[in-house]
């Protein structure tokens, strides 16, 4: 599983072995996948078949965002755009692996797209 920094719910409920509820008082760019803690279905789905969590920061998603319009010529929103985020910062070893990324969803607001696309 792949986060935004501060909203790490899931990756902090696998290794902590129970459903925990992230900070209030944060904000990230991934305003789709933002949730104050696992659902409990799903933590159970997840606790099953993940062997854990990693968290990006907004930094790095933002130059996944570039990264996907530069090289690939995709509107990618952010929460879309984590595992590509954690990827490209190298959070993931990726040695002699074979590795499929999914990005997922363009909605995202004009403005902010513009900002992001704008700070390269």
């Amino acid at each position: 599983a792949v986060e935004p920094e501060h909203f790490d719910d899931t990756r902090r409920s696998l290794a902590a072995g129970a459903r925990v509820s992230n900070e209030p008082g944060h904000a990230s760019i991934c305003d789709a996948i933002l949730t104050a803690e696992p659902g409990l279905i799903t933590f159970e789905i997840n606790r099953r078949n993940l062997a854990g969590g990693i968290a990006v920061s907004d930094k790095a998603t933002a130059q996944a965002m570039r990264d996907a319009m530069a090289y690939l010529k995709l509107v990618v929103e952010p929460g879309g755009c984590v595992a590509l985020a954690a990827l490209s910062s190298g959070e993931i070893e990726l040695s002699g692996k074979c590795v499929a990324v999914v990005l997922s969803g363009g909605n995202v607001d004009f403005g902010t797209y513009a900002g992001i696309m704008a700070a390269a």
